[in-house]
């Protein structure tokens, strides 16, 4: 804070300062609704207050405000204040044994009963799914179960000793200093220093007290799974489990928080629009009044690209799918030589038809996971004629321009999976207001993804290319004609030769 003494050489404060003095300020969307939640909770701010802003990439402030707007406990969270009360130890107490060894059992206790909570939780919504699955190790790395009241209960013993952990943590970090709470309780005592040290050490302890007051908070409101506003799960990422809450409907809190707030808000993308309208992104953000243009793009797509929609594709939930799309992926990589973006919708399809084509083809074959993804990135610039294969970290927000890529193919519509619990609690809502969770969010939210992830591929006047897209529903099935209207208006084949033919044009290409 501002009592700090080195708060005018911090780093921070100076960038605030510089930002506060601009008359234009950057930030992505993430700091955007950082600063939205913080302003909520009266913390502050995290950047300057402004009344006009820009929001590019505006189809993805959904899914980031969803993550903002919701809560979180882990094991991650509870081992953090773990170590940085441990870190805060020496200066805190110094040389005061029977502190030292007060705050060791406190954070000791904390761990123990973390574990045992997260080990409950973890087997509660995975233990009898890895049974089914014969062993743990068909369990996948990252994965996302939704939680109930029922399911919770199952954690609930584990939950109240780590409740009293962290009410014990509380308690030995308040005694540590002369405290005078007021009415409201640990969260907002006023603390009495005798000399700086002292004060910049009460600073440090009130600063672990409310981060161990809102863990608690957090914790209890999640265990009690009963805000209908709120759809609850546990998510497993590597060696983190986290139980989450988040917003079913954002439109409301994007409204109120951001857009309300601004005399004006300008929302740009490539991807906006479905069926020709905005009304898809208008419902999802809350957005009332808006005056609406939608430009032609810069590029022609009728010379510089083509639609590849292949004829004799099986049905992609059938299990010749991955062997039909492996053959596919083969032919169009030898009629492009390699140079491409092989994105799927799932690792197990991944992992499948990367198997199939390392088998036939002599390019540089790249795969998510095996890398960084900037470090991937860097290699399929660097190598000739290479090919990526990856999901959906890929799909947007990379550009790679020139010859390097040529060609982007698309294995399956990329519908977001209905048991995935947020898209589940979506489809609820959407359901028990009578309306058509399938036309009115799952086509729309793939036909976003989709042109996302098509438009890897043309990124300049110069570029020349093929899209590929390996689903028959585009053909098959009545809502295939929303995604092929909504796509770049490239010419559509479905033979082989007409990819051949289009690359046995001259790469000059003259733009409009």
């Amino acid at each position: 804070g501002t009592e700090c003494a080195r708060y005018d050489d911090c780093y921070v404060t100076k960038m605030r300062q510089r930002a506060a003095a601009s008359d234009v300020v950057i930030v992505n969307h993430h700091l955007l609704c950082a600063d939205a939640a913080v302003r909520q909770n009266a913390y502050g701010e995290v950047i300057p207050a402004c009344h006009r802003a820009i929001l590019d990439e505006a189809h993805q402030l959904e899914d980031i405000a969803t993550q903002y707007f919701g809560y979180s406990l882990s094991n991650y969270r509870v081992e953090e204040l773990a170590r940085d009360i441990e870190r805060s130890l020496m200066m805190i107490v110094g040389d005061d044994r029977k502190a030292r060894d007060d705050i060791t059992r406190a954070i000791e206790r904390l761990r123990d009963y973390a574990r045992a909570f997260f080990s409950d939780l973890a087997f509660a919504h995975r233990g009898d799914r890895s049974e089914r699955r014969r062993g743990p190790a068909s369990i996948r790395s990252e994965e996302r179960i939704r939680a109930t009241v029922d399911s919770l209960a199952q954690a609930s013993e584990a939950a109240a000793d780590l409740t009293g952990a962290l009410d014990i943590v509380q308690s030995t970090l308040a005694l540590l200093v002369r405290l005078k709470p007021d009415a409201t309780g640990a969260e907002s005592v006023r603390l009495q220093p005798d000399d700086d040290d002292e004060e910049k050490r009460s600073d440090d302890i009130a600063a672990l007290l409310r981060r161990s007051g809102e863990l608690r908070d957090d914790l209890r409101f999640l265990l009690r799974a009963g805000d209908p506003e709120y759809v609850y799960f546990v998510e497993f990422r590597g060696r983190g489990i986290f139980l989450r809450a988040s917003p079913i409907d954002v439109s409301a809190i994007v409204r109120e928080l951001l857009l309300d707030k601004m005399h004006a808000t300008v929302l740009t993308s490539a991807t906006l629009a479905v069926d020709g309208s905005f009304e898809y992104i208008r419902d999802r953000l809350g957005i009332r009044r808006a005056d609406e243009v939608r430009l032609p793009s810069e590029f022609d797509f009728a010379q510089q690209a083509i639609l590849y929609l292949p004829l004799r594709m099986p049905d992609p939930r059938s299990d010749t799918f991955a062997l039909a799309a492996g053959r596919e992926v083969i032919e169009i990589l030898k009629r492009t030589e390699g140079r491409a973006f092989v994105l799927f919708t799932s690792y197990a399809t991944m992992r499948a038809v990367q198997a199939i084509a390392e088998m036939a083809v002599d390019y540089p074959i790249l795969a998510q996971g095996t890398a960084p993804r900037s470090q991937l990135l860097k290699q399929f610039r660097e190598t000739p004629h290479a090919v990526l294969f990856a999901t959906s970290s890929f799909w947007q927000g990379v550009d790679v321009a020139g010859e390097a890529l040529s060609c982007v193919i698309v294995d399956k519509l990329p519908f977001a999976s209905p048991s995935d619990p947020i898209t589940a609690a979506r489809i609820d809502a959407i359901r028990a207001r009578g309306g058509d969770p399938f036309a009115e969010y799952q086509v729309p939210l793939a036909i976003l993804t989709l042109q996302q992830g098509l438009g890897r591929l043309i990124r300049h006047r110069r570029d020349r290319g093929v899209l590929a897209v390996l689903d028959p529903r585009l053909r098959t099935k009545g809502y295939g004609r929303r995604f092929i209207a909504s796509l770049p208006p490239a010419p559509v084949v479905h033979d082989l030769s007409h990819v051949d033919a289009f690359f046995s044009r001259s790469w000059d290409v003259h733009p409009r």
